[in-house]
C-alpha cells in the first residue's frame, strides 16, 4: 500500500483531482483544506489585515490571528492505494494540473506504508489490511 499525497493553491483542481482518484478506483480521498506558511508570512508582511492589540504579545499569537481570518487557499489530498493505483492517479492529476514540475502547478509525493488499518479494500472487501 502507498499514500499518495497532493498540495494544490487551486480549489477547483482539487476538487477535480480528488474526483477523479474515486473515478479510478481510489478506495477512499480525503480533501483538507490548508494555508501554506510562505502564504501566512507573506499576509503579515502585506500589512493588509489589522491584528487586535490584544493577540500581539508574540508571533506565534499573531500568526494564529492571521490564520484563522484567512481564507484556506490549498487543498491537501490523501489517499491510501494499492501500489499499482499510483501511477493511474498521477497521471489524473497531471491532466487536470498539468505538469507538476512548473512553478505552482502543485505538489504531489507517494509514502510506502507498512501498515493501512481500516482502509476500504479497492475490491470491496472492507476487512483491515
Amino acid at each position: 500500500m502507498k499514500l499518495i499525497i497532493l498540495i494544490t493553491s487551486n480549489a477547483e483542481n482539487g476538487v477535480e483531482v480528488a474526483t477523479r482518484w474515486q473515478d479510478a478506483g481510489a478506495p477512499g480521498v480525503t480533501v483538507v483544506k490548508s494555508v501554506g506558511l510562505y502564504s501566512l508570512q507573506r499576509k503579515l508582511q502585506s500589512d493588509s489585515i489589522e491584528v487586535p492589540l490584544h493577540m500581539a504579545s508574540s508571533m506565534a499569537s499573531v500568526m494564529a490571528y492571521v490564520l484563522r481570518e484567512m481564507e484556506n487557499t490549498n487543498h491537501v489530498l490523501l489517499s491510501v492505494v494499492p501500489k499499482e493505483l499510483v501511477q493511474t492517479l498521477l497521471d489524473e492529476a497531471r491532466a487536470v494540473m498539468g505538469d507538476l514540475l512548473e512553478p505552482n502547478h502543485g505538489v504531489a509525493f507517494v509514502v510506502p506504508l507498512d501498515q493501512a488499518i481500516g482502509v476500504r479494500n479497492p475490491d470491496g472487501d472492507d476487512s483491515a489490511r
